[in-house]
This record gives C-alpha cells, structure tokens and sequence, in this order.
C-alpha cells in the first residue's frame, strides 16, 4: 500500500499523463448462481445461467485490459470465482465455465463481500479509482433484512451499484434503492445491459476523486501531497455495517432500462460528501501552497 502511494503521489506530481498510469478501474461482478438460474429464458431455449456467462464474456472481451474485475457467485459456490485484481480473461473465463446454478439467494451477504472487497481496494489505490458492484440476478434475496440493511450503507459510501434483473417478472425490489436497474428478458437484452454498465465504468462520477481533485497537489512537496491524499481517503472505506464517518461520492438517479414504459418519477438525493472532502483539500492546498512560497 505504501508503494502505491508513493507511485501515486510521483505521477500526480510529475503530470497527468502519468496520473492516468495509476488510475484503475474496479468492477465486483455479483452473479446470481441460484436454482432458479437454470430456467430458460421465455421464449428462448438458453438457460439464464449461460446466458449471463456468455454475456460477462462477450462484454469483457471488449474491455480494456486494465479494468480490474472481480467475480463472486452465490448459489451452491458462495465464493469468490475470480478475486477482484489485474485481468487474466483466460483463467476468469474458465472460472465462468465451472459455475452450475444450483442453491438459494443470499444476495445481501453477497453485495456486502462484494462491496468490502472494493472499500478495501480504494483504500490501498488512496481513491484514486472507480468502484463498482454489478449484480446479475433473477430473483429476489433469501436475506431480504440483510439488503435492506446494508444497500443503504454500500450507497453511501460511493460504491456505485448497478443491477440487472433476469427475466423477472417484476422489477426487483432494489430497483429503486440502486444508481441503476436494467430488465434483461432475453439473452441478447442481458449483453446490452452488462455492455451499458462496463460502458459507464470509469465515469465522473465513479470512485472517490478523479484527476480533478488531485491537480491542485502538482507543485507540493511529496509529504504535503501525501498528507493530503491520505486525509481524503482515511474515511469511509471500514467494511459495510460498521460506522462509516464521510459519504464519498454523489448519488445519481436510477437509472431504468428495458422497459416500455418510464419508471414512476423520482428525486435524486445528493451527498455532499465529496463536495466537501474536494472543497477541503483544495483550501488545504492553497493554504500550504502560500506558506511554501511564504518560507
């Protein structure tokens, strides 16, 4: 970890360019390996579970390399398939081949492994990253209590949450709580909707703080921009369920697609917590940028 500060706090001194070297893009993939998982799609002859396989293959194939994915199944595994790190598509791939769709719908435990192991990714990369949780599910959770404690929590800590509901018949019951929710009846609508998140991965909006938040340091000496990072990322990322003390980053709107008619309308709510962790910094760097041309 202290390697990567250092390498972070060099290239955010020496230029963009190389900032850029140190920004990773992290996606958890949730996948839904349930019984329910082995029904055919309506009016297909493809089960879910390969369908969903397929579709996380194809959309990764055109992704770029160094976006890190992680993928944990549920169901009969319950475990991690392909931990969240750099990409080996072969061996991830072949981790895909080996899931079976047999046992039950611990969802909320899931997301809560799932978010963990992002917080803790942010962490170590000091924020300088996106994060994001794509569940891929049919089914409502057997631990409803545990998603509608923690869901709430993953939110607010800026962990964006997408989910993709698999030939339901109703929206799922996240629909509502999540930065977006796509329908996916039939196989060809479950690549869309996986290619439209990976799409958005790396956004403005992701992650703790961009190249933006961090341009201001160019210019200090290594220990101020140290302190600096280190007091934009010392909070928020202990696991979900304990006591988180800052928000750090703003929520979008729900996002709907693969339906014909709109969701019923909605206001956003908006966390301050990074507009006040950003705003923070950039006084702290302008106060520590006169005293060093003070002295």
């Amino acid at each position: 970890m202290r390697c990567m500060g250092y390498l972070l706090i060099a290239a955010l001194l020496t230029g963009s360019a190389a900032a850029q070297e140190v920004y990773i893009d992290n996606v958890v993939v949730v996948l839904d390996a349930s019984g329910s998982m082995k029904e055919y799609m309506r009016g297909t002859g493809t089960q879910k579970i390969d369908a969903a396989k397929e579709a996380i293959k194809e959309v990764l194939r055109n992704t770029p390399p160094k976006t890190q994915v992680g993928l944990l199944v549920f169901g009969r595994q319950r475990r991690w398939e392909y931990p969240l790190g750099p990409r080996d598509d072969r061996k991830l791939f072949a981790a895909l081949d080996q899931v079976e769709a047999v046992g039950g719908t611990p969802l909320g435990e899931f997301m809560k492994t799932g978010t963990d192991r992002l917080l803790q990714a942010r962490k170590e990369q000091f924020g300088y990253g996106s994060y994001r949780l794509l569940v891929v599910t049919d089914g409502e959770a057997s631990d409803q209590e545990l998603v509608n404690r923690y869901t709430p929590d993953i939110v607010s800590r800026g962990i964006v949450v997408d989910v993709i509901g698999v030939d339901m018949r109703q929206d799922h019951t996240l629909a509502q709580k999540v930065h977006s929710y796509r329908r996916a009846n039939d196989p060809e609508s479950l690549k869309q909707a996986i290619r439209e998140v990976f799409a958005e991965v790396g956004s403005a909006s992701d992650g703790m703080a961009g190249d933006s938040a961090f341009e201001e340091l160019a210019g200090l000496p290594s220990e101020a921009a140290s302190a600096i990072i280190a007091s934009l990322v010392s909070t928020g990322n202990d696991p979900i369920g304990s006591r988180a003390t800052a928000v750090v980053s703003e929520q979008r709107p729900v996002q709907h697609s693969g339906t014909t008619s709109p969701p019923p309308h909605r206001k956003s709510k908006k966390n301050n917590g990074v507009f006040v962790l950003v705003v923070g910094a950039m006084v702290a760097v302008q106060v520590l940028k006169r005293l060093f041309r003070k002295g």
